[in-house]
């Protein structure tokens, strides 16, 4: 018993060690997007709270996918951290993937849940929720909805949407939030649903109007704009979210430092500030609080994705 005790020792040594040089912070999408931005906001506060540098590295493609799989396949020692939203609850049911979202990873806290708005352009005769609903039961099949591709969020949200008010529109699907908003302001859609984060500038200039956002709060910077709750479906509750996952073997001792380190760095008003201002709204988890969310979006994703038929591109 004598070695037992030498190497939880020496384990738990190691774990008030950690950590003791830099800190690899993996985002897997292309920088500049709402994951890159929040990610670096985290990742700035995070070295200082750890006294390690956490450097933001940007692996994309795949959706997603090709990042989380290099995080998968990285030591599993606390220095690699994957920066995922939640299509790790979506991929696996859109596309072949090397890495299983919860046998490969370990959950270590989510950082920032988001809703999404519901948008139609200013010129729209359509005013509220409502009469979305009852314009689109008038006329089966006329009105479309665009989104960002297939089986990204927008889509997903808008497919709930439609399933929950029992109506039949278009889905239109674009490469990109930014083509899709285009088509938006040039009206060649009528109704569209995206981050605040995107739509806000639109909003505030008057371009779009907003009736309503998936949460189940009225967001911050929108007060005045309804939730779906509120507006038309009592029931209805959809928000995305950012957390971070390391490799599945990480000892626990390190998770749970990372885990406290992040709170710590969430809790900070001026992290939270600046993610309120990108259209997030900060929230930290425990590890076991993360992997319920997790299990139960990749049970709701799974259901949209069926009903809807949707394929991946």
């Amino acid at each position: 018993m004598a070695w037992l005790v030498l190497a939880v020792s020496a384990f738990n040594g190691w774990a008030q060690d950690f950590p003791n040089r830099a800190i690899k912070l993996v985002v897997p999408f292309p920088s500049g997007g709402g994951v890159d931005a929040v990610a670096r906001t985290v990742a700035e506060k995070l070295a200082i709270e750890l006294k390690q540098p956490v450097i933001v590295e940007n692996k994309g493609g795949a959706g997603g996918a090709l990042g989380a799989s290099w995080v998968a396949r990285s030591p599993a020692d606390g220095y690699t951290l994957l920066f995922a939203n939640n299509g790790q609850a979506v991929l696996p049911h859109l596309q072949k993937i090397d890495w299983d979202p919860v046998k490969d990873f370990k959950p270590v806290s989510n950082v920032a849940t988001y809703a999404m708005v519901v948008l139609v352009n200013a010129n729209s005769p359509i005013k509220t929720l409502p009469e979305l609903i009852r314009s689109a039961k008038a006329n089966p099949g006329h009105i479309t909805y665009g989104s960002s591709g297939l089986g990204g969020p927008l889509h997903l949200g808008m497919e709930m949407l439609r399933s929950a008010a029992g109506i039949d529109i278009m889905h239109v699907p674009y490469k990109g939030n930014a083509p899709m908003t285009l088509a938006l302001l040039g009206q060649e859609i009528d109704v569209s649903m995206d981050t605040l984060a995107v739509s806000l500038p639109h909003i505030k200039s008057g371009k779009f109007r907003a009736l309503a956002v998936t949460s189940q709060r009225r967001m911050a910077l929108l007060p005045d704009v309804p939730t779906i709750r509120e507006a038309a479906l009592p029931d209805f509750d959809y928000e995305g979210w950012q957390a971070i996952f390391v490799p599945a073997n990480t000892p626990s001792a390190l998770v749970a430092r990372l885990q406290s380190a992040l709170a710590k760095v969430i809790a900070m008003p001026s992290v939270s500030q600046k993610l309120i201002e990108l259209g997030y709204e900060p929230r930290s988890s425990s590890s076991q609080d993360l992997a319920n969310l997790l299990a139960k979006d990749l049970l709701v994703y799974r259901k949209v994705i069926q009903e809807a038929n949707i394929k991946s591109e």
